[in-house]
């Protein structure tokens, strides 16, 4: 509580308006849980999809998306629906339902299809997109009533790091057309893991240099949902020229905030740590 009013006292005084740092806050937030959820549908209905598909080299391709509850669809090579994977809110795969019945896509699921395809095919054609040594590239489309969206993640391959950065954002028209591409970091940022503190202060940090994403992305925020009984991050950091933004994991929220108001933070929070070491200095050598 006394963190967040201090957050609040701080953002009155800058010439921001608080009103406008809440709306991205509030944003970036929604946008970055939808991105978790659609990837914890994929991750948990590819186990649960290996396990009782037989004919695994027939499957073309994969996708999530929430419908009422998040659903994770596998589509055969022929373009087909072969198993939707239907999860509860709490992920937890012994209540997941699985379908096995070869269908057609709704038309729902047909533009989240195309999208995703006219994704995929950009990637391996346009040179804005890097690859690195251990990692993939995960798509996570998105749609709502104003707007098509393809995420695109670059995961580990291998154990005890989590990976920020090499993310990108591809945005379509109504016609299913890719409008633009643009990437959500300069580079990649690689956390090893192996002997991370996970006590309750845990914490990590990365900058944002792109002009048009100085506060934390969506693709930070997934991240952190997914690898947090991992890392044990209880906040998180992204910090840039224009903001500063917080992700606490207990609210699940963003708080976005000016890097000045960051820095007043950051003083205040110094000279009250100086304060306190000198009366505990005092109060020993009496």
């Amino acid at each position: 509580m006394k963190f967040c009013l201090t957050i609040l006292l701080a953002l009155l005084g800058m010439s921001i308006n608080a009103q406008d740092l809440e709306e991205i806050s509030k944003e970036v937030t929604e946008e970055g849980i939808a991105l978790y959820r659609s990837e914890m549908a994929s991750w948990y209905g590819t186990d649960i999809v290996k396990e009782n598909y037989r004919n695994m080299e027939n499957i073309g391709g994969y996708f999530s998306y929430l419908d009422d509850v998040p659903k994770c669809i596998f589509f055969s090579k022929q373009n087909k629906v072969v198993a939707t994977v239907s999860f509860p809110t709490n992920y937890n795969p012994a209540n997941a339902k699985i379908d096995l019945s070869e269908r057609d896509f709704t038309s729902v699921e047909q533009d989240y299809f195309t999208i995703r395809q006219k994704a995929l095919a950009r990637i391996s054609n346009d040179t804005i997109f890097k690859q690195y040594n251990n990692t993939n590239f995960n798509l996570v489309p998105i749609i709502k009533q104003d707007s098509k969206k393809v995420y695109v993640l670059t995961g580990p391959s291998v154990n005890n790091v989590v990976v920020f950065g090499n993310d990108y954002l591809l945005t379509f028209n109504n016609n299913n057309e890719i409008r633009n591409v643009e990437k959500l970091h300069k580079g990649i940022i690689v956390h090893d893991i192996t002997n991370i503190n996970k006590d309750s202060n845990a914490s990590g940090v990365h900058s944002h240099v792109l002009d048009n994403w100085q506060q934390i992305t969506p693709t930070d925020i997934c991240t952190l949902m997914l690898y947090q009984n991992l890392t044990g991050w209880e906040t998180y950091t992204t910090v840039s020229k224009k903001y500063a933004s917080i992700w606490n994991h207990k609210s699940n929220r963003a708080f976005v905030m000016t890097t000045e108001a960051f820095k007043k933070i950051a003083n205040y929070q110094l000279e009250k740590n100086k304060k306190a070491e000198n009366k505990n200095t005092q109060d020993s050598k009496k």
